[in-house]
């Protein structure tokens, strides 16, 4: 039977090097692998290159197409009245109100010829204005809160036009209503002397309607590259390049966009790209804080192929967005397409000559598997033996370790135990003298109650009895917290109420500090504060701690002894016993056995160490820092009691 090599294994249970395969490894070449990416990545490439270019020549060819369509849409639109106002003029109510301009009759005929065309072409409005500029009919008469009568248009660039003999056309927003609209101005004549000129408002709201026809986002730049119209209203009034100051300087005069603010096209564009095109990256929302948001559509940020076509009869420049996401998605699935057809073909074919190297390296590697089984069988019984011996010294290690851990435990109680005889027989005299008091007053009772018995006085016997029964009862009091601290226990958790064990220690120690002049402001109560821990080693720690502290205070001046107790952010207690003493050492070798600051004979240095070590059993600590006003504190942490279930 073949046994596997077991994981971990030393050398000498593996089979000989002479004894496997020859070094001819199954992993591929890396130089291989490397020219077998290479081709992948360069076909895939190439499939990309070719698959965005066809995409770029079938955009461009798309563009064209709907930038033609646009051009036309666009001078239909515009070209359907260019003719009324060379009409105008023909008209003898305009005629009249041209030669008699004050004269009431001609005015009000004019305005509703005016009015009456308007309302057949279904333009914004049609007006006529004298050689100095004023508008004196208008179709809009009738409407006082809009009308155009009596508003100076001097400085109209159409106007200027058409007073200088020539027909004018251009894109304004209206100073009265600042609706932008196409005006389209010619002059009228008397003789051969200019004398007026009529002007048609053309609205505009067709053409952004028909964005739509186009497919992609688009615009359309007046003569000075201003954007006019667009089917992203952040474009709107923004300049494709830094308009120059001279034309800044007309557009405030000739107020085209009626004192608007007119600010920067989100990128660096060509306004005449050419038949390539141009690429740009960018936003579909412009940054200018004069250009207001669009509300429910989102940013569309990517590259788009910008292509444009001259408006010659207007003047004007058509832009068309293409976006170039589709196109590269189509080329990036194109070329990976080309790049997972050549890896599959030259991974299949990598897979057949790999295939006949695996079955010839099979066949050579069968016989010295063989041979080498025999041998790795015969090293895997030495080295299971050798575990087996190994085990069974581990398993008397940790038995004898178990034992010293006993034994070591059962040093440390009797340690315990010692130093709690040596507290007792330090409490020894205070303890006498409380005893000698009460023991006094029995023997001379008894004697009465003797000699009142003899007279027959029953009543003062009984007394004397009952007053003998409480001092009795008065010696059981101060026996009783002996008898609990001398008892030799192990250390077992329970709920401990800290009042209580703060209690018996100053009890035993009572006539210690009386003795030094100590005041105790023991600010506990019973019933607040109850750990978890044994409540007789807690009272030794106690009584270690707070005859350490009345040591501490024998030179001060001051003698106060401070004990308080404080809950903890994660349930556990702290007892805080503070002294106005002469502080700790600084060396912080405080815990530390055989450790002490006192004489030489009164200490042998480990009541701190032990007392650290009961509070460790209970799962607390014991630490001890100076305080700011002076003297020492020492801090228990102990583990709350479990809170009962209701």
């Amino acid at each position: 039977m073949s046994l596997p090599v077991p994981p971990g294994s030393t050398p000498d249970t593996a089979p000989p090097a002479g004894m496997l395969p020859p070094s001819r490894s199954l992993s591929p070449n890396p130089f291989l692998v490397l020219a077998f990416l290479l081709v992948i990545g360069l076909i895939g490439f190439g499939g990309y290159r070719a698959s965005e270019y066809q995409g770029m020549q079938t955009l461009r060819t798309d563009a064209g197409h709907r930038l033609d369509l646009f051009a036309a849409a666009v001078d239909g639109i515009v070209n359907r009245y260019a003719h009324i106002p060379a009409t105008i003029q023909l008209n003898e109510e305009v005629l009249g109100v041209i030669q008699r301009t004050r004269h009431p009759a001609s005015i009000l005929a004019a305005n509703r010829f005016l009015q009456r065309l308007n309302e057949h072409i279904g333009s914004i409005a049609i007006f006529v204005v004298n050689e100095r500029g004023i508008v004196i009919a208008s179709s809009n008469w009738g409407d006082p809160d809009n009308s155009f009568v009596g508003e100076d248009l001097s400085f109209r660039s159409y106007f200027l036009e058409g007073l200088a003999g020539r027909s004018g056309r251009h894109f304004a927003i209206g100073i009265t209503r600042g609706e932008p609209g196409y005006f389209v101005s010619h002059p009228i004549r008397d003789g051969n002397r200019v004398v007026g000129v009529a002007v048609i408002k053309i609205s505009l709201g067709q053409l952004d309607q028909a964005w739509d026809l186009l497919g992609a986002p688009a615009l359309i730049a007046d003569g000075n590259g201003v954007v006019i119209l667009t089917s992203v209203p952040e474009w709107r009034y923004t300049a494709l390049t830094p308009l120059p100051l001279d034309t800044r300087v007309d557009i405030k005069l000739s107020r085209l966009y009626n004192d608007g603010p007119i600010g920067n096209f989100p990128v660096s564009i060509n306004p005449d790209p050419g038949p390539e095109g141009q690429i740009v990256h960018m936003n579909l929302r412009s940054n200018n804080p004069g250009v207001p948001a669009v509300r429910g559509r989102p940013d569309v940020a990517g590259s788009y192929l910008v292509h444009g076509r001259g408006l010659q009869d207007v003047g004007w420049r058509l832009l068309i967005f293409s976006d170039l996401r589709p196109v590269r998605a189509q080329a990036f699935g194109h070329g990976a397409l080309a790049a997972v057809a050549t890896g599959f073909v030259l991974l299949l074919l990598l897979v057949v000559a790999q295939r006949r190297r695996i079955v010839r390296q099979k066949l050579e590697a069968k016989e010295l598997l063989e041979q080498a089984n025999a041998q790795l069988e015969s090293k895997v019984a030495r080295r299971t033996r050798a575990l087996t011996d190994t085990n069974a010294r581990l398993r008397k290690e940790v038995a004898e370790r178990q034992q010293a851990e006993q034994t070591l435990r059962a040093a440390q109680d009797e340690l315990v135990q010692a130093a709690k005889l040596a507290v007792l027989g330090q409490l020894a005299a205070g303890i006498t003298h409380e005893l000698a008091q009460p023991l006094g007053a029995m023997r001379t009772l008894s004697g009465n109650a003797v000699e009142f018995m003899k007279r027959g006085n029953l009543a003062t016997v009984e007394q004397n009895l009952g007053i003998i029964a409480r001092l009795a009862d008065q010696m059981g009091r101060i026996i009783t917290p002996l008898k609990t601290f001398a008892r030799k226990s192990p250390a077992i958790p329970a709920p401990a109420d800290l009042a209580h064990a703060v209690g018996a220690a100053l009890f035993l120690l009572d006539q210690r500090l009386t003795k030094a002049g100590i005041t105790v402001d023991n600010r506990l109560e019973a019933g607040q504060h109850i750990a978890w821990c044994d409540q007789n080693r807690l009272e030794q720690v106690l009584i270690n701690l707070i005859r350490n502290a009345g040591d501490a205070m024998a030179e001060s001046p001051v003698k106060t002894l401070l004990i308080e107790a404080t809950p903890q952010a994660d349930g556990s207690l702290e007892l805080s016993i503070a002294d106005s003493g002469c502080g700790l050492p600084a060396d912080g070798a405080l815990f530390e056995p055989f450790f002490t600051t006192k004489p030489a004979g009164e200490g042998l240095g480990l009541g701190l160490a032990i007392s650290r070590d009961i509070v460790r059993e209970f799962g607390g600590d014991l630490r001890a820092e100076n305080r700011p006003e002076g003297g020492a504190r020492f801090i228990l942490n102990l583990p709350a009691a479990p809170k009962e279930s209701p």
